[in-house]
């Protein structure tokens, strides 16, 4: 369990399958709903998802920070994660992205709770019976409490939908988008 700029998540490698089937069944999260994750830089990003003009477009101005993109996944990625895209960002966060730049792999980044449940804010508010699964908690203290971040689907061409209003709102991604095609 680590800290984040929006609650607590709980961090798996994301490319070990058993590693991610663990993290599902811990939070009782159905396997229909895919799990994000945050990478270090743009790099280790592009090595995992196929990036197109759009996305990167709003990876230079929102990230780091509460913006996750879903893009079309690349092989390396576990079926057992997602099926077909990979929900991704940079943590604004300064322990989240030590702890995935020291990692060197992406580290998934769902909100430490069972599913369905309101996020933690503090170890006290994760419940026990999911902190006993938790091996390694890095307690930051109590988290201001902010909006999750903007979740925004790149993968149909030339079409970014907003899947999850968060932090960022839907404006300023329309703008930067608008602003970004006017710059070619």
């Amino acid at each position: 369990m680590y800290p984040t700029e929006s609650s607590y998540a709980l961090g798996v490698n994301a490319l070990r399958r058993i590693a991610v089937e663990r993290l599902y069944k811990a939070k009782g999260r159905p396997k229909s709903k895919s799990i994000p994750v945050i990478v270090s830089d743009l790099k280790m990003w592009k090595k995992y998802a196929h990036f197109n003009r759009t996305a990167e477009i709003l990876v230079r101005k929102f990230n780091p920070g509460p913006l996750t993109l879903a893009l079309r996944k690349k092989p390396l990625v576990p079926n057992t994660l997602t099926s077909s895209s990979i929900a991704a960002r940079i943590p604004g966060h300064r322990v989240a992205l030590a702890l995935v730049r020291e990692a060197n792999y992406p580290i998934t980044s769902t909100s430490a709770n069972i599913s369905g449940e309101p996020p933690a804010y503090s170890l006290k508010s994760v419940p026990r019976s999911l902190r006993s699964k938790i091996d390694l908690i890095l307690d930051a203290g109590t988290l201001e409490r902010r909006k999750y971040s903007t979740i925004v689907d790149v993968t149909i061409r030339g079409k970014p939908v907003v899947t999850r209003k968060g932090a960022i709102p839907t404006l300023a991604i329309t703008r930067t988008l608008a602003q970004g095609r006017n710059e070619k």
